[in-house]
Parts: C-alpha cells; sequence; structure tokens
C-alpha cells in the first residue's frame, strides 16, 4: 500500500476509518509519515477521549520519578488527610494507587454516575465518594473513567502544583509539545460539544470547577503530539533493554534517569498485569495502558473513536492517530499493523 492509497482509504470510507483526521508515525526517532483529513491540519488538536488515562500513567511516572509519590503502593487516602470517610466504610482504608491504575479498585456503583460527579464542585472529591464498598478489594477488573478522576487529585496533593502545570513543565514541554491551556468547566451544553465535536480543538484539557483537570477523558493533542509521548514511551523500554545487556551501575543509572520518564516507570507502567477479557479484545492491561498482542513487544494507550498512541519496541516505531467521536471503534491496533506499517516500512 502507498501513502496515496492510504489516503484514498480514509477519505473515500463509509465505516471504521471514515472518523480519522489525523494520522502521524516516526520510525527510529524520525517523522516518516503525516497526513489529515476531513480539514484537519497537522497543528489541529482533537479530543483523545480515553488516551487521556495513558496520558495520566506516564503523569504518575514524573510526579514518582520527582520525588513527590514514593510509588504505586501508597494508599489512596494518604492524599486526602482531610477527606472525611462515609461511616461504615472500610474497604476505602486499602486502596492503592496501582489499584487505580489497573482499573481494579472497587467502587460503590453498578453504573459509573456520570450525572452526580460531573455536577459537583469537585470531581475528586465526587469519585472518592464512590469508592470502596462492601465488596472488597477482589482484584477484579473493573473500567472506571470516574475513579481516575482520583489521580489527579493525588498528583495535585503531592506536588503542590495543579495537574496541567506538571504536565506542561515535566511531560509536554520537555516532549517537544507546545504548552496545553485548561479548556475550564462549563456548561451541559458545552461539554457535550467539546466531546462530540467534530471541528478541531485548540490544545486544551477540559477542567472541573476546582480547575483539576479531568483524568478519565478530555485531553486534546494532535497526532504529531501522540507520536512525541509515543516516543517517551518506546525510549524508555529500548532503555530498559540497554540496561538489562549488563552496562554498569553508573551508566544504568544515566540511561534510565537521563529520559523524560524514568526506564523504570515505563517498564511498570507497560509490564502486563492483567488478562482482559473478550470486550476488550483478549488484551493485557498494566498500568492503564494496554498490550495488545502476546507475541509482540507493541504497547497502545487507546481511546473511544480510535484514538491511540501505538508504540512498536522491535520495529521502533511510533504512531499517532486522532479521530473524532465515533461509538464502537475497537480495530484501531489493526489498522495500524495492517495498513498504516506498510506504508512506512
Amino acid at each position: 500500500m502507498t501513502k496515496e492509497q492510504l489516503h484514498r482509504l480514509v477519505a473515500e470510507s463509509t465505516g471504521n476509518e471514515s472518523n480519522i483526521c489525523q494520522i502521524c508515525a516516526m520510525k527510529n526517532g524520525e517523522l516518516v509519515y503525516s497526513d489529515c483529513w476531513h480539514g484537519f491540519q497537522p497543528e489541529d488538536s482533537v479530543h483523545l477521549m480515553s488516551v487521556t488515562k495513558g496520558v495520566m500513567a506516564l503523569l504518575t511516572g514524573v510526579a514518582i520519578d520527582k520525588g513527590f509519590i514514593r510509588n504505586e503502593e501508597q494508599k489512596v487516602l494518604e492524599f486526602f488527610p482531610n477527606y472525611t470517610v462515609k461511616r461504615g466504610e472500610k474497604t476505602i482504608h486499602n486502596v492503592t494507587l496501582r489499584h487505580l491504575l489497573t482499573m481494579t479498585a472497587p467502587y460503590k456503583y453498578h453504573s459509573e454516575p456520570w450525572k452526580k460527579v460531573c455536577t459537583s464542585p469537585d470531581w475528586t472529591i465526587a469519585a472518592l465518594d464512590l469508592l470502596g464498598g462492601r465488596g472488597g478489594i477482589t482484584g477484579e477488573f473493573k473500567y472506571a473513567s470516574l475513579g481516575i478522576q482520583i489521580l489527579a487529585g493525588i498528583i495535585e496533593n503531592a506536588s503542590g502544583m495543579k495537574c496541567l502545570e506538571l504536565a506542561n513543565k515535566y511531560l509536554f514541554g520537555p516532549a517537544g509539545i507546545a504548552e496545553v491551556v485548561s479548556h475550564g468547566d462549563s456548561s451541559k451544553e458545552d461539554q457535550f460539544e467539546y466531546l462530540m465535536s467534530k471541528r478541531p480543538h485548540k490544545k486544551e484539557w477540559y477542567s472541573d470547577p476546582a480547575g483539576t483537570v479531568t483524568a478519565g477523558w478530555g485531553l486534546c493533542l494532535s497526532a504529531h503530539d501522540l507520536v512525541r509521548l509515543g516516543q517517551v514511551v518506546l525510549e524508555g523500554l529500548l532503555d530498559k533493554k540497554t540496561v538489562g545487556e549488563g552496562h554498569a551501575s553508573a551508566e544504568k543509572k544515566n540511561v534510565c534517569d537521563g529520559r523524560v520518564i524514568s526506564c523504570e516507570w515505563i517498564h511498570k507502567m507497560t509490564t502486563p498485569k492483567l488478562a482482559l477479557g473478550e470486550r476488550f479484545g483478549y488484551m493485557q492491561y498494566g498500568y492503564l495502558w494496554y498490550k495488545p498482542y502476546q507475541e509482540k513487544e507493541v504497547y497502545a494507550a487507546i481511546g473511544d473513536g480510535g484514538n491511540v498512541i501505538y508504540v512498536n519496541v522491535d520495529e521502533q516505531i511510533c504512531v499517532g492517530v486522532t479521530g473524532t467521536f465515533k461509538p464502537r471503534i475497537f480495530d484501531r491496533v489493526d489498522f495500524i499493523e495492517t495498513k498504516v506499517l506498510k506504508v512506512i516500512q
């Protein structure tokens, strides 16, 4: 497949590829492919949906690398000393960051109460109110976009910085991504437009009334930005392999600590902790990042609409794909493997 054929395939699609706005790819650290559709330009930003969660995993690593957080085994309530636990609630005391990062935290609901949280004055506290329950911590995977909001509060309370400020200073800036601004809190109508818009966004991140970014969704970046974040992950994984080949201790530390995020965290984040079921394509799950294939060193941050950061370690390839909202698109990694890689290899 040629680049022209790929462009035409997306442009003429009436199915799964019809909502793609941008594709960008890097190989061996060099830009090798960039294309746009539906009037979008390379610098335009798109709402990434749940790819935002993968970025939150990176920011958790930043907070640990900087010493704001000791490690992911810390209890959630350590970061909220003034939080009043509901009467009779015991489970919440044992929930750790690891439980949030692996989606194994327990919650007191059957379906996520979006209206309750998204109309509250502080979404982090509203999400905390949902954490725990009589069932205890079972280790069962429970996909929870609202629960990830707690991570944003943890990072802010631990660092003394707003989550967006920390992201711009320690992740986006060093990765070569221009400053991301806060969208701010808004009306129900604006929030719906933010989620469903078919037009380009600013480089922005939705936030709650307390000024904390929405951690489970809400970040808007371009496909070029996504490959820059993918490169951060790729370099960390390649550094981990280099360290494993037997460098002296001082060299090991320099290799691992010289990146935007340490290779130790990138390795932890991408190492599978859970095997997921049919709903998630039998992928494996690390810390808010997926491993789509058992036999390949491929990792991805995945969101609705087919938004994705794709990292292929063996081929040293990163791909970013953005798309406006369209339900039930789960094949974007397969699309990259079967279509995009053929264009750039």
